[in-house]
């Protein structure tokens, strides 16, 4: 807190001067008298009440006319405030939703865990616009580009393996993503591409697709999602849902081949901590350009100083003209 005025806070020797004043005429014991015969029906063993109470109006008094001269100087507090201007990116999540995502390498399974890290990974960009894509046999935007964070994360909840009709079309899920910002005017775009397999439907191959990108300058990362050697997958029997542990199959050199055409990078997570370090890494690569402008925030105070001045003089009459029981 300072003061606006502080020159006037001398002011405050008024006050002071009006204290000591009041104490010299108690100790000087000038106070009104009368004479009579005998004092007997006076005489008070120890202090009363009343006798400490008739001071208490001058304390009020002195204290409402502290709380207008603080009040009159103008007191404030600051803060720092920041003002951020950024230039945001686009980034689309295009994630592949085919029943293989349901194995359980990953903690729950592949596509739970791909959910709730993209979702993590969202949350940590306020200021950029996104949108996800989904692809099994086919492609389509589950969410258009967006700085709402809230429908976002609601969409990529979502997201299921059931949506499409099955299958891995990695150049149509690419695709898709890069038509969703091929207008865009942002300052860099990004589409991180996860699947945990191999393309083998689609109109579009996604070597056509990653020169698309290329061709306006969007920058794919692509994630392998899925373990080494074998993992379990629950499979369909006559008798229920069984476990059963499938080949791994990920074309890691289409994936690398995508991602270093279009000056991105290619990972491979085979698990949920991996997978997390992965979008982590992606983050910190893909930081937005920010300016920072500085400048105080002020908050007046001197009302609260005005209040307490107020509610001093109205304490002061009550005591004096209904307690005390003094004359005007």
């Amino acid at each position: 807190m300072y003061f606006e005025y502080p020159g006037l806070l001398w002011l405050l020797v008024i006050p002071a001067l009006l204290v000591l004043h009041y104490i010299y005429l108690e100790l000087a014991g000038r106070h009104p008298h009368m004479r009579v015969s005998s004092s007997v029906p006076w005489t008070i063993t120890g202090t009363s009440f009343m006798a400490v109470l008739r001071h208490l109006p001058f304390l009020l008094r002195t204290f409402a006319l502290v709380m207008i001269i603080i009040a009159i100087a103008r007191p404030r507090s600051s803060t720092e405030m920041e003002k951020i201007d950024t230039e945001g990116i686009d980034i689309v999540l295009a994630m592949d939703v085919s029943t293989s995502m349901l194995a359980r390498d990953l903690t729950p399974d592949r596509i739970s865990a791909s959910k709730d890290i993209a979702i993590e990974f969202i949350s940590q960009r306020p200021s950029d616009r996104m949108g996800i894509v989904v692809f099994a046999g086919e492609s389509f935007t589950q969410c258009p580009l967006t700085t709402d964070r809230a429908t976002l994360i609601n969409l990529m909840k979502e997201v299921q393996t059931d949506l499409i009709e099955d299958g891995t079309a990695i150049g149509n899920g690419l695709a898709t993503a890069v038509a969703r910002m091929k207008d865009s005017d942002a300052r860099s775009r990004v589409v991180i591409l996860l699947t945990d397999g191999v393309n083998n439907r689609g109109e579009i191959s996604p070597q056509m697709a990653a020169e698309i990108a290329k061709t306006y300058g969007i920058r794919v990362y692509t994630i392998g999602v899925g373990k080494e050697g074998m993992a379990p997958y629950p499979v369909m029997t006559p008798w229920g849902v069984e476990v059963q542990n499938v080949k791994v199959e990920i074309d890691e050199a289409l994936l690398s081949d995508i991602a270093q055409s279009t000056g991105g990078r290619y990972f491979r997570a085979t698990d949920n901590t991996k997978l997390a370090e992965i979008y982590s890494e992606i983050n910190k690569m893909e930081k937005a350009k920010t300016t920072v402008d500085s400048f105080p925030v002020y908050k007046e105070l001197y009302g609260l100083y005005a209040l307490l001045a107020l509610i001093a003089v109205l304490l002061e009459f009550f005591i004096d003209r209904f307690v005390l029981r003094r004359l005007p």
